[in-house]
C-alpha cells in the first residue's frame, strides 16, 4: 500500500508522519510515537481504554483511521502534566484512590478533563455519563466520580 503523509498535533507538538491509510490512530500513537498511555483493549470501541481527546472531544482511538487525524489536535494522557505538575484531574485521582490496576485510568482521566473543559461544574449524573463508555473492572466507579467532582471543585478555586 502506498504511504501518505498525515499532519496533526499531539500534546502541542506538530507531527508529520508517513503512514499507510489503513493504520489506526491508536497504533500510530503507541507504536510510532511511543505514547503508550493510550491503552489497547477490545479494538472495537467497546471498552474505551484507548480514549483520547481529539479536537476537544473524547474519542476511541481504536476506531479512527490515521488519515482522519489530518489537521487534528490530539491530547493523550502524556500531555496533561506540565512542567512536573499533574493536571488537577490526575491529582484528584491519586488523592481519592481512583487508580487501581491503572489500565482504564488514562482514559478516565481524559474523560474527566474533556468533561470539565466543556462543563466546569458537572453533576454526578453528567460525570457518570462522561465516563460511561470506559470500562473499569477494579474501582466500581464511585472513587472515579468523586475524583472528577473534586477536580471540578478544585478548578473553581483557582
Amino acid at each position: 500500500m502506498k504511504e501518505q503523509t498525515v499532519r496533526f498535533k499531539v500534546n502541542g507538538n506538530k507531527i508529520a508522519l508517513e503512514v499507510e491509510a489503513n493504520e489506526l490512530l491508536v497504533d500510530v500513537l503507541r507504536e510510532r510515537l511511543g505514547l503508550t498511555g493510550t491503552k489497547v483493549g477490545c479494538r472495537e470501541g467497546e471498552c474505551g481504554t484507548c480514549s483520547i481527546i481529539m479536537n476537544g472531544r473524547l474519542v476511541a482511538a481504536c476506531l479512527i483511521p490515521i488519515m482522519k487525524a489530518e489537521g487534528a489536535d490530539i491530547v493523550t494522557i502524556e500531555g496533561l502534566e506540565k512542567n512536573g505538575d499533574l493536571h488537577v484531574v490526575q491529582q484528584m485521582f491519586i488523592e481519592h484512590g481512583a487508580i487501581q490496576c491503572g489500565f482504564c485510568t488514562p482514559a478516565m482521566v481524559l474523560a474527566g478533563k474533556a468533561l470539565l473543559d466543556r462543563t466546569p461544574n458537572p453533576t454526578h449524573a453528567e460525570i457518570r455519563e462522561a465516563i460511561s463508555g470506559i470500562l473499569c473492572r477494579c474501582t466500581g466507579y464511585q472513587k472515579i466520580i468523586e475524583a472528577i467532582d473534586s477536580a471540578a471543585k478544585a478548578q473553581g478555586r483557582r
